[in-house]
């Protein structure tokens, strides 16, 4: 079986990113978009990056445009955007696939690691729900990234211990890092 720290992944310019140089740190991984409704995520995110970096925290970027189109920039565009709109300082990847036969290795294994359990409750989560459902009705019984900003929790030994939907409180994120820093 692969290990969290067996992916490689690379950044807008093409360079390496192995995630095997994060052993021993906390790792939030997700996959984000510029024009969506979860975008304002970001910020959140990079208050806990500069909260907790220093105590061995790392965030993984990897825009993503399979839901609705909502990152339709090349890299440098949304590299642009993230860090000029929310003054984002953590490690952004080069635009990829989470779901499908092109998406990356690393997506399949963290799915693999953590599935889908739910939206939770509340009017975005019933919302998401009835969209996903118009699109696939079986669509809960999948694996799959539902939509942007779906979170993966790594501790510190490279278990995938958590997955956050998007429709997660963010305060809820945040507890979670905070207990494995």
């Amino acid at each position: 079986m692969a290990s969290i720290y067996d992916f490689t992944l690379y950044d807008r310019k093409g360079n390496a990113y192995p995630l095997a140089d994060y052993k021993g740190e906390v790792m939030l991984i997700v996959n984000t978009a510029t024009g969506c409704g979860f975008t304002p995520h970001y910020k959140p995110i990079e208050e806990m990056y500069e909260k907790y970096h220093d105590k061995g925290f790392e965030v993984i970027d990897v825009p993503c445009n399979q839901f609705a189109g909502q990152t339709p920039g090349n890299d440098e565009e949304i590299h642009e955007f993230c860090t000029l709109k929310y003054n984002t300082q953590f490690p952004q990847m080069k635009k990829s696939d989470v779901n499908g036969e092109n998406a990356l290795p690393l997506f399949t294994y963290l799915k693999s690691q953590k599935g889908f359990e739910g939206f939770g409750k509340g009017v975005t989560a019933m919302a998401m729900k009835a969209m996903l459902k118009k699109a696939d009705k079986d669509y809960q019984n999948s694996p799959d990234i539902k939509w942007n900003f779906t979170k993966f929790l790594v501790d510190r030994e490279g278990n995938v211990v958590a997955r956050f939907e998007p429709t997660a409180d963010m305060k809820s994120v945040e507890k979670a890092v905070a207990e494995l820093i």
